[in-house]
């Protein structure tokens, strides 16, 4: 009991109880301190602090059993009592290097993982900037691609997320891109040819004129539609970083469920199915044959490895077996494809007429990219000219970079788990956010035509390796980099056969609906508020787009500036969709539980919990702490207050300790505040 000094008495068993609950769910009120034995006598007649002799000697009159419960609430063995343990087993962590030929080989993959996906951008936004015939131009805004989402990579693997994550293009500002090329103002000319389809006895000069691809004239009229699309997505990346630099992500997140999430992504890739169908009608024989071999490898054959050799200097050479068709379906069967094209077009099978069925499948139609594209072309800002902003442009872009940051955040949780790592604290995820909106800025700045983004197929990549390194990932940069700037290597690529790569669509793009499907899998489908919701939001989002696509000019306003907005908005499911979804999804009564939202709270709360225990400090230390910056934060405190910048160590773990820690004089010492100390003598 408190007696008249204000010294605290004797611990009842009672009262220890209650201080080991206290300790074990209220981290708030505790926090831990290290003293010598002259500190602890120095503090013994304070109310904030109770040596650990006086609770020793209590607890000697005790039984055994309670004695060790409470040495268990001093020192818990990791994954007890809301520690976090690593949920996967992996075998390299996020600040572990592997040796450097295996790392070269991991890099690599990751490489060509994120390749055909990052292909398929300029491939799909080449005939609506009227660029399609110039093979040229191709590879150099695909170059140009590489290089942006190499340098964004090694900023986000360095100074953002810091977790082993790509960027790359992102589909979610191609969708809105597409749709705002469609007015009618952007329509391409008719009249540009090749050189080889023209007739060599027309007189240019006559009353005929043609535009010849790849010419001065020509590159004017598509670099004059990425200049318009290069400000528009600066602009949208502006409010992208404004979300990381100020720590709002976490707040709009809780308005933003699975029934918004549902209908934007589904809607997505629900939108390229035209583009899929198209090249894949150029020849089905040769898209279906693609199909099945990546569903082969991909479905049937993934759990099958093949034996290589392998060598390294203490082991020497030595056989291992390696899980090639699941780690590469999409590769091999492009690859044994195009071979296959290569064969066909070489012995004369594929016809060499244009009006012909089957010519569309040829290897040889764009060869002129590989041997008119310089050797090496390093990217710079501006190098298309000086960019323009579009309102119309600008208002469809924002819905895609809402869209972005919704999908990064889940990316973010989803590799950390998978690489081992803590879960990302709120000022890690604000920070990713951050450098992703200065990757999208510096996208439309050298001339992508396309923003950056989280890839979840690298993601999936880290989980099938269990290689949760970072440095691999950096490694993996630079060969974007480099490849990039290697243009004829780029080139290559553009000579795939469109059916091909119609093949690869129709897998690629059906991943993304189901990933949009799968987003509900936490939300009540036995509730009719949200069966409402699902199947309003998914026809509106395809009804309205195809309505717009009949009737171009139904928007008739007075102003052309909005008559455009609306028009590109509309023209846009996943925002038609998703707006749809959001409002109704936060404005017809529901459950949490019924909305699916219990389950990311829950989440959230369990992140917390985690990182509000006793956690593992240098796991958090070394995967998210900004390098070379901790003493600079320190004595800069003004910094720590930033919400994606202050080091998590000092400010929330050291505060939030509740436990005795031994010093090297072997004192443990428990500081409490005074009033939780009377409160607990009081009821005693």
């Amino acid at each position: 009991m408190a007696n008249d000094s204000g010294k605290a008495g004797p611990l009842s068993q009672q009262q220890i109880i209650t201080d080991k609950k206290s300790l074990t769910n209220n981290h708030s009120d505790t926090e831990t301190n290290h003293c010598s034995n002259t500190e602890m006598n120095h503090h013994s007649h304070t109310t904030d602090f109770v040596p650990i002799d006086t609770c020793l000697d209590e607890l000697n009159q005790l039984n055994t059993g309670l004695q060790e419960e409470v040495v268990q609430i001093d020192e818990p063995s990791p994954g007890g009592n809301g520690e976090w343990k690593e949920e996967v087993e992996v075998a390299y962590r996020v600040d572990e290097t592997p040796p450097f030929g295996l790392c070269l080989l991991l890099a690599f993959q990751h490489y060509i993982s994120m390749f055909i996906a990052t292909l398929t951008i300029p491939i799909l936004l080449a005939p609506v900037i009227c660029m399609d015939a110039d093979n040229v131009g191709k590879s150099e805004i695909t170059g140009t691609l590489f290089v942006a989402s190499g340098v964004i990579t090694l900023l986000q693997t360095s100074i953002g997320i810091r977790l082993p994550i790509v960027q790359a293009g992102t589909f979610a500002l191609l969708v809105p891109t597409l749709s705002y090329f469609n007015l009618p103002e952007w329509k391409c000319p008719s009249n540009i040819v090749t050189l080889d389809s023209v007739n060599q006895t027309i007189d240019f000069g006559n009353e005929t004129s043609y535009i010849i691809a790849g010419s001065e004239e020509h590159k004017e009229i598509w670099k004059s539609r990425l200049r318009e699309i290069q400000g528009s997505i600066m602009c949208a990346a502006l409010f992208e970083i404004f979300l990381g630099a100020s720590g709002i992500v976490g707040k709009m997140l809780r308005f933003v469920g699975p029934l918004s999430i549902f209908p934007t992504v589904t809607l997505l890739g629900l939108s390229l199915f035209r583009s899929a169908a198209a090249m894949a009608a150029k020849h089905w024989w040769i898209c279906g044959a693609t199909i099945l071999l990546m569903m082969a490898f991909s479905q049937y054959l993934h759990r099958f490895s093949i034996p290589c050799g392998f060598y390294s200097r203490s082991t020497g050479c030595r056989k291992q077996r390696f899980p090639i068709f699941k780690m590469f379906p999409i590769i091999l069967a492009i690859v044994i494809m195009w071979i296959i094209c290569v064969i066909l077009t070489e012995t004369g099978v594929f016809p060499d007429a244009p009006d012909q069925s089957g010519y569309a499948a040829r290897t040889d139609l764009r060869l002129d990219a590989i041997y008119s594209s310089p050797w090496f072309r390093i990217p710079y800002p501006g190098q298309w000219g000086m960019p323009t902003v579009s309102l119309s442009a600008l208002c469809a872009l924002l819905s895609g970079v809402l869209a972005t940051t919704v999908e990064s955040v889940g990316d973010y949780h989803a590799c950390a788990k998978l690489a081992g790592a803590p879960p990302p604290p709120l000022h890690a995820v604000n920070r990713g956010i951050l450098i992703e909106g200065i990757g999208t800025f510096l996208d439309g700045l050298v001339g992508t035509g396309n923003g950056t983004t989280s890839t979840s197929i690298n993601v999936g990549v880290v989980g099938i390796t269990k290689v949760g390194s970072r440095r691999v990932i950096q490694i993996s940069a630079v060969f974007m980099v480099l490849f990039g700037v290697f243009t004829k290597f780029g080139a290559l690529f553009i000579t795939i056969p469109d059916p091909i790569i119609g093949g690869a669509f129709f897998i690629l793009f059906g991943m993304i609906v189901a990933v949009g499907i799968s987003s509900l899998q936490h939300v009540d489908m036995n509730s009719g508020r949200n069966l409402f919701i699902i199947g309003f939001s998914l026809f509106t989002g395809l009804a309205v787009p195809q309505w717009m696509l009949a009737n171009p000019a139904a928007i008739q306003t007075g102003n052309k500036t909005i008559d455009n907005v609306f028009t590109v908005l509309l023209s846009t499911g996943m925002f038609v969709g998703g707006f749809i979804g959001f409002v109704l999804d936060n404005s017809i009564a529901g459950t949490i539980e019924e909305r699916g939202l219990l389950y990311w709270k829950n989440m959230r709360r369990s992140a917390e919990k985690s990182h509000s225990s006793r956690y593992l400090k240098e796991r958090l230390s070394a995967t998210y702490n900004l390098p070379f910056m901790d003493k600079v934060l320190n004595r800069f405190r003004v910094l720590r207050n930033l919400p994606f910048c202050h080091t998590y160590a000092d400010s929330e773990i050291a505060e939030s300790s509740s436990c005795c820690f031994r010093n090297t004089a072997g004192c443990c010492v428990m500081r409490q505040k005074a009033t939780q100390q009377n409160r607990l003598t009081e009821d005693s």
